[in-house]
């Protein structure tokens, strides 16, 4: 399993192979997947965080089932741009990963990603609880949405070099 950059990945994506979003909480894991065409991400449900043998278990499968090629995975900074506890143990996570699995991991700097997600959801008028429920997975899609974008952003530029 290797660390790529969004550009090393963008070289080696096929067409229709889609990528997973990763919001990882202290309790859950919060998941979105891309269409196909990798213009839209969609959450998924949370994962509830057990321990790290069967989180990995739970995240592999689920990449099997919906055929997963590459996992975005938020980068908790903080505001002042500096690395904290958080993007420890989320660096520790795909260290971890990387005896488990070839798929691919891209950090993908998630500042604001929760701000905007509940920012969403209320505009949605989703209640507090299902907020509560709904919060990381909706940040994952946030933190993959923000991925996909780029990557149609480096495919328009490289067809305009061609």
């Amino acid at each position: 399993m290797a660390t790529l950059t969004l550009e090393e990945l963008a070289e080696i994506l096929a067409p229709g192979q889609p990528i997973a979003g990763l919001d990882l909480g202290t309790k859950t894991i919060g998941l979105s997947v891309s269409d196909l065409g990798r213009r839209l991400a969609t959450p998924r449900p949370v994962l509830k965080r057990v321990k790290f043998t069967q989180d990995a278990e739970t995240l592999l499968a689920f990449a099997d089932k919906e055929k997963v090629v590459a996992f975005v995975i938020g980068l908790p900074m903080n505001m002042d741009g500096s690395a904290g506890p958080r993007v420890q143990a989320t660096r520790a996570f795909v260290r971890s990963m990387s005896d488990k699995t070839d798929i691919p991991f891209v950090f993908w700097d998630e500042r604001l990603s929760t701000v905007a997600a509940e920012r969403t959801l209320i505009e949605m008028d989703v209640s507090r609880k299902k907020r509560a429920e709904r919060i990381d997975s909706a940040a994952a899609s946030f933190i993959l949405q923000g991925a996909l974008d780029r990557l149609s952003s480096l495919a328009r530029a490289a067809r305009e070099e061609d």
